[in-house]
């Protein structure tokens, strides 16, 4: 490969794509793919936007590109070979961002171009298409990349070169991001809330630490779902380990999570306040004991020294935040199925469902709750929070609540 990097094209990424832009290629080698003419394709502009978990990359060209796509560990990179084309886009167009750390482009031998994405963690490309620019000014080459579990990414590695060419405008998805679930599956992440070093609230008779209650309850509500038809529950921590607040986030959108429920145990400084809460994510609290819990759940990760960084995640363009408007809508409703399977059957706090900023509930994509089992500073509720069947209690309302919210998306083809 010759000229792999940030492309020094002639072109200043300004030029439309034509007969000018074209005519600054070099002759392609022998064997190239070549477009109208027998001219090389010409990429005349490109963008890049997303988050830790899916980043999506656009490339406009002057006429329609196919593409083949292949895998490399070591470190993970995702290789889209192109025919003979000519990067006329602003070098910086493809800055690095997202889930990538490195984006080089350039040209190949015999005529053949190549882009090379360098991934953080384990990322494959859920859809990757070819559209007819609306303005007919072309074609672009959209790739969505999204963070999966290791060993869907080692399957993707195994499969060797894919040819991924497509008809403009058809929608490809690439891989089957949870290749051990069903489609059809309804799946829910249950996040134990906080874990090693992290030990939470402490119980103010028992001393039991919050980790341990919330990874107890967190195993039985976990089984009870997958008891369950149609649905499938994991854990985003199985054992005594600490696991960012991103993280969290990050594991739940990798599985493609279709709910994401945090359970918590928390103290209050008034020992008779006690009951269950929901909370679900808003900009702004709904009372001063919600943004006390925030800002205190909040600084789990100062604990194990990660970076707290309090900047809300970018919201790159107009439908990722109507994704979140969205998200934020079924979250409520999932709070508002809490609160109604937990009526006359779990003791609840006045006002039940709650609302703040809480770092873990930031999944764009993912709607999620938190759940305030009880307050170990009150030892009413520390004794039923170590009683096993009044857990397994508690986990049989959360199904019926699951279910609640799961039956109208099911029936609606959601």
């Amino acid at each position: 490969m010759t000229g792999l990097g940030p492309a020094a094209s002639a072109a200043d990424g300004k030029t439309p794509p034509g007969k000018a832009a074209a005519s600054a290629a070099k002759p392609a080698g022998k064997g190239a793919a070549k477009g109208l003419g027998g001219r090389p394709l010409v990429a005349y502009a490109a963008r890049i936007a997303g988050d830790e978990v899916r980043t999506r990359v656009v490339i406009d060209f002057d006429h329609k590109p196919t593409f083949k796509v292949h895998y490399l560990d070591g470190p993970q990179r995702i290789v889209i070979d192109l025919p003979d084309t000519v990067f006329g886009f602003k070098p910086g167009a493809l800055a690095a961002r997202g889930v990538f750390t490195d984006i080089r482009y350039g040209s190949m031998e015999r005529g053949a171009a190549r882009l090379v994405m360098t991934a953080k963690r384990p990322t494959v490309l859920a859809l990757s298409e070819v559209q007819k620019d609306e303005k007919d000014r072309g074609y672009r080459l959209v790739l969505d990349a999204k963070v999966v579990p290791q060993e869907t990414f080692e399957t993707q590695v195994k499969a060797g070169w894919a040819d991924a060419a497509r008809a403009a405008g058809e929608r490809h998805e690439t891989v089957d991001i949870a290749p051990h679930v069903k489609k059809s599956t309804f799946i829910v992440a249950v996040d134990a809330g906080h874990g090693g070093i992290d030990a939470g609230a402490t119980g103010a008779r028992t001393k039991t630490p919050e980790k341990t209650i919330t990874l107890a309850f967190a195993k039985t509500l976990a089984d009870r779902l997958n008891r369950n038809d149609g649905i499938h529950a994991f854990l985003t921590r199985k054992d005594d380990e600490f696991v960012s607040l991103s993280g969290r986030v990050a594991i739940a959108r990798e599985h493609d999570a279709d709910l994401f429920i945090s359970i918590h145990a928390d103290t209050l400084s008034i020992p008779t306040i006690r009951g269950a809460t929901v909370y679900t994510i808003s900009d702004k609290s709904s009372d001063r004991m919600a943004a006390d819990l925030a800002e205190r759940e909040n600084k789990s990760d100062t604990i194990a020294g990660v970076d707290f960084n309090t900047e809300p995640p970018e919201v790159s363009d107009i439908l990722l935040d109507l994704t979140r408007r969205e998200t934020q809508a079924f979250s409520v409703t999932m709070a508002n199925a809490v609160v109604s399977a937990f009526e006359g059957q779990i003791g609840l706090i006045n006002n039940p469902h709650r609302y703040a900023g809480f770092q873990v509930l930031t999944a764009p994509d993912v709607p999620s709750i938190l759940l305030e089992l009880g307050f170990l500073s009150n030892k009413d509720d520390e004794q039923q929070l170590l009683d096993e069947k009044w857990r397994e209690k508690v986990a049989n309302r959360l199904a019926e609540a699951v279910s609640r919210y799961r039956h109208p998306l099911v029936a609606n083809g959601g």
